[in-house]
């Protein structure tokens, strides 16, 4: 089964290790994704993600989180639902 597309990089903060995501469908902390680009291409597990500042456990489309990841990604960059 395919890894499936939920949502796009909108924001990288470098310092803080953090990417902004707008999803296009749900997410939850545990997930393994993918983020994927030009440049860009790693997988992690999600441990945490924010929304609005706020720590979250489940995020749903139309929402844009903000996950601490283990690779730089830019802005653009496609982000992978990691099938099991």
């Amino acid at each position: 089964m395919p890894d499936t597309e939920i949502g796009r990089v909108n924001d990288y903060f470098a310092k803080i290790e953090v990417a902004g995501i707008d999803l296009s469908d749900s997410l939850t902390v545990g997930d393994t994704i993918r983020i994927a680009g030009h440049t860009t291409d790693f997988s992690q597990t999600v441990e945490s993600m924010q929304v609005e500042h706020g720590p979250v456990e489940h995020a749903d489309a139309g929402q844009a989180v903000g996950i601490r990841v283990t690779g730089r990604c830019r802005i653009g960059d496609r982000v992978y639902k990691v099938s099991d």
